[in-house]
């Protein structure tokens, strides 16, 4: 069984999944950083010099003025402006992905062939060749022989 098991964990999918983990996590910090300490500031001070991250409501009725105040006395809070930074950085990282996916894809697709290959001397023809220029066999339309 250890040996089964040590086959499985250094293929190539399960290395490089872990490698896609770790990668991502980093990716992660990233993004919130850009959201919390380059996005956000700069939109909250659009809107009035609103930090996102104080934007709660608290439920408790007795009035607070940050969330910490709120979470120190125990209020109960629905803490808006945190969901509305980690919606933001959602979209950054499914957006980023989409991006990567996309580049991806494009690199992976083949070009169509131009070429196909003589079904009697089996050498590489055009095409569209209807006579084969080396062994001058006749050719169906597609490759086909006659």
């Amino acid at each position: 069984m250890f040996k089964e098991f040590k086959e499985f964990a250094v293929r190539g999918n399960v290395l490089d999944l872990a490698v896609g983990l770790v990668i991502g996590a980093a990716f992660g910090k990233i993004v919130t950083s850009l959201v919390n300490d380059v996005l956000m500031p700069p939109l909250g001070l659009l809107i009035k010099r609103v930090d996102f991250k104080e934007l709660f409501v608290n439920l408790s009725g007795v009035p607070y003025r940050t969330i910490a105040e709120a979470k120190a006395a125990g209020a109960p809070t629905l803490n808006y402006g945190l969901f509305l930074n980690t919606i933001l950085e959602f979209v950054i990282v499914a957006f980023a992905i989409f991006l990567i996916v996309r580049t991806a894809n494009r690199m992976r697709q083949q070009p169509s062939p131009s070429t196909q290959e003589c079904a009697f001397c089996h050498m590489s023809i055009p095409l569209a060749a209807v006579r084969c220029p080396h062994c001058t066999s006749q050719l169906q339309a597609g490759g086909g022989k006659s």
